[in-house]
Parts: C-alpha cells; structure tokens; sequence
C-alpha cells in the first residue's frame, strides 16, 4: 500500500454504495479538522471504485490504493493531522462497516484471495517483525513517546 509520509492507512470493510458517505461523516465527526481521502470498492451494479474526501491527493491515493485492493465492499482511508486512535471508534460504530483489518502508518501489504466470482482480503502484513524485547530504556521511550503525543501526562 501506499502511504504518503505523515499520514495513516486504514482498511476496512463495509458493505452498501453509501458506505463513503457515512466515513466521511464518522471522520469529520470524530475530527474535524481531520485531512483525509476516502475510497470505497463497490461490490455489484457499476462496480465502481467510490471516492470522497477533503484532500484532493489524499484521495488520489485512496483511490490507487483501493483500485490496487480492489476486492468487493472494501475501503481505504489515507489520512494526515489525526491518529487512527482518534477516528477508530467513529469508523467502527458506522452502521455499515464490517471489519476494520488495519489502522496504521507502517508498511502494509494486503493479503488477497481471488476466485471466479471476485476478491477478497484474506489479511494485512502491518510492519516488520518484533526485534526483540524491551528494556527499561525502551519503555521509558515509549511513554516519553505517548507524552509527546499527548496522550499520557
């Protein structure tokens, strides 16, 4: 996938043509001052990759990510100026999404499975694997981290 520096990925999926409209809605809704492109893989009548946002390249990118993907009912979300952490729980409690498989700013690869009748995602490759374990030094780096972040005191 590609992930512009600075921003985050999530895919997802959803299932009905107005599935962009309410992410968009639970992504100002959660932030809104959020930047972010959507894309959203319609699966029967056009088939059409769908698209909203409020950043031209931001959807530019979404949408190359999506058409990459480009299994049935799934979305992406490229977003700058907020933490998955931020919009997570809005995009989870929109009526039409099914399945969130990542929320990340990592390198990702999508696991796709191809039949007759379409795609799907079988899975997401979220980053590198563990390099070992942490010590003091690196949890004391971590929480400086989260501080930083605003999210500890």
């Amino acid at each position: 996938m590609e992930i512009p520096e600075g921003a985050n990925i999530i895919i997802g999926q959803a299932h009905f043509i107005k599935s962009v409209e309410d992410l968009y809605e639970s992504m100002v809704g959660a932030v809104p001052n959020a930047i972010f492109g959507i894309a959203f893989c319609e699966a029967s009548g056009a088939c059409l990759v769908r698209k909203e946002g409020n950043d031209g390249e931001l959807i530019k990118c979404a949408v190359r990510n999506a058409s990459s993907i480009a299994a049935g009912h799934s979305f992406v979300i490229i977003m700058k100026d907020v933490f998955p952490i931020n919009v997570l729980n809005a995009i989870k409690g929109c009526q039409e999404v099914c399945t969130i498989f990542c929320a990340t700013a990592n390198p990702v690869e999508v696991i796709i499975a191809e039949t007759e009748l379409g795609r799907g995602i079988l899975g997401i490759i979220d980053g590198s694997v563990p390099k070992g374990i942490e010590d003091e030094k690196d949890i004391n780096e971590r929480k400086s981290l989260l501080r930083k972040f605003g999210y500890k005191r």
